[in-house]
């Protein structure tokens, strides 16, 4: 049974085929108590057969990703975060969208449209960047991966964000025992890896560079306005292409080519995850023990 997760403030979000739980230290502490959100979905592939096609598959699943995320995250910044007055406010579904709203159009306006824009002035002074079609589209990915690097390498020295790195490693070591078939707990889950093939970091690696390669068919010579829109309308398909590369080089990692093209994503998880505290991983076990119990027998 495929399981994953996603680290959030003070705790762990995990989702099973058929349950969506999140696990919260409250206030943050150490010796608190854990706040567990419990809720049974139905994915869209089960209610709509033509969302299992592969392609389609992967942007079905990364929107449901980023609903649950913005879920899962409400609710640990309700749990974690200790309010004067003790009350606790939900975000509702409208206030849901617009949140993911906001938080896409920021992602394509700096890690779309910033490097394109910037592509498009170096056209403007160097007339090879804009005659070759692939040398734009080549310097648009560096600026695109340089951009993406230099962001969360930025927020990593925040400490909240540290905080959700290490969180994010707690996620990878009880997964990683999970699927070994240890019994979970904190001190089976500890010595396993931080680093696991089928983070989203690495789905995030893998949609940037078949973004170089799919992006270089377009024409260097169109204009700024239809460069962007064709990249908008390609990203369906890059995603759907980077979540089937991802489910495929999970099973076949022993694999010398598929190892070497892994490694760009698992390098950069030792950016994204930090080594966990026994208290981190038992938040994480928590929320993985709650997913699996809530699956249907």
């Amino acid at each position: 049974m495929n399981i994953g997760g996603q680290a959030v403030l003070e705790g762990v979000m995990m989702r099973s085929p058929h349950a969506f739980t999140v696990a919260v230290r409250k206030g943050g502490k150490p010796t608190a108590e854990i706040a567990v959100l419990r809720e049974t979905i139905l994915p869209l592939s089960e209610r709509f057969p033509l969302f299992k096609t592969k392609i389609i598959r992967g942007s079905v699943a990364l929107f449901e990703a980023l609903w649950l995320g913005i879920r899962a995250l409400n609710f640990s910044a309700n749990e974690a975060i200790e309010s004067e007055d003790g009350k606790k406010e939900e975000l509702g579904s409208l206030a849901m969208a617009g949140t993911m709203i906001v938080a896409l159009a920021f992602s394509l306006a700096l890690f779309l449209g910033l490097p394109l824009l910037l592509t498009n002035l170096l056209g403007m002074r160097y007339d090879a960047v804009t005659k070759s079609s692939v040398l734009f589209n080549l310097t648009d990915g560096v600026l695109r991966v340089a951009l993406f690097l230099g962001y969360v390498s930025g927020i990593s020295f925040m400490k909240d964000i540290r905080r959700v790195f290490e969180y994010h490693g707690a996620e990878h070591k009880s997964i990683a025992a999970y699927e070994a078939g240890v019994e979970l707990t904190v001190q089976n889950a500890r010595p396993y890896s931080r680093i696991h093939p089928r983070c989203g970091t690495s789905f995030l690696i893998a949609v940037i560079a078949l973004s170089i390669l799919v992006f270089s068919l377009i024409p260097g010579s169109w204009p700024l306005w239809a460069k962007g829109l064709s990249r908008l309308v390609l990203l369906p398909l890059i995603a759907g292409l980077g979540y089937e590369f991802i489910k495929y080089s999970a099973t076949k990692c022993k694999h010398p080519v598929i190892k070497a093209l892994m490694q760009p994503g698992l390098w950069l998880q030792r950016l994204t995850t930090r080594e966990p505290s026994d208290d981190q991983i038992e938040v994480a076990l928590r929320s993985l023990k709650e997913a699996i119990a809530m699956e249907p027998r």
